[in-house]
């Protein structure tokens, strides 16, 4: 299971960012939050998340576009609270390896104010559930509903081993 667990880190790496310690150390990191965005890519696979609102929707939509490989880099760095300090992460990653095979499926979202939704989601790969049952906070921020940095930061830093080291600075202080 370690194997395992390892292997579905580093896919959740390949899928979440390029930084440079990406495949660090395969930690057993604690819970991986990612938050929707607000985009006008259609709910696919997130199509029954939430609670039917054109809020909870929305969130699902950005969200799954966020983690979907095929998402030019500009939309995904629009999608993410406060992107453009993870321009060059969400650059290194796109179209790489494992990266092209990743998504996310939105499971439910909960408008839980005007501008913060919790998102209840899997991370895929090749189909198959590599992180199942995480949870993220999407932010509405200028209009649009985003993956709250908090929620991204927590998956950098799962497949960090639970380390901020390496990460951008934003991160650091989401960890704290």
């Amino acid at each position: 299971m370690s194997t395992h667990r390892s292997l579905l880190l580093l896919l959740a790496c390949a899928l979440v960012t390029g930084v440079a310690a990406c495949g660090g150390n395969g930690g057993s990191g604690g819970g991986g939050t990612s938050a929707p965005a607000t985009s006008a890519a259609p709910p696919s696979a997130s199509a029954t998340a939430g609670s039917g609102s054109a809020d909870s929707k929305q969130v699902a939509a950005n969200w799954t576009a966020f983690f979907d490989a095929k998402t030019p880099v500009a939309k995904r760095v629009s999608l993410l609270e406060d992107g453009q300090q993870f321009a060059s992460v969400i650059k290194s990653q796109a179209g790489g390896g494992l990266a092209a095979s990743a998504s996310a499926k939105v499971k439910k979202v909960d408008i839980t104010s005007a501008t913060q939704a919790t998102v209840t989601y899997d991370i895929l790969v090749g189909g198959q559930t590599a992180l199942a049952n995480r949870t993220g906070t999407a932010v509405k921020q200028d209009g649009t509903w985003k993956v709250g940095v908090d929620s991204f930061c927590g998956l950098l830093i799962l497949e960090n081993g639970g380390k901020t080291a390496g990460l951008p600075s934003a991160c650091k202080s989401a960890a704290g």
